[in-house]
């Protein structure tokens, strides 16, 4: 992702609540598996 400007990263929806995740560096190497945008909502049952 070096050189890529912020408008271009990569985005996909949380499955949990639907907000956009935007690419981040920590999760370069895991971007696929990646379901969740925060602990709270990979812990929440219900929404």
């Amino acid at each position: 992702m070096r050189g890529v400007k912020k408008e271009n990263l990569p985005e996909k929806p949380c499955e949990r609540c639907g907000r956009p995740m935007v690419w981040r560096k920590k999760w370069e190497k895991t971007w696929d598996q990646v379901r969740f945008c925060s602990e709270k909502c990979k812990r929440t049952k219900d929404l």
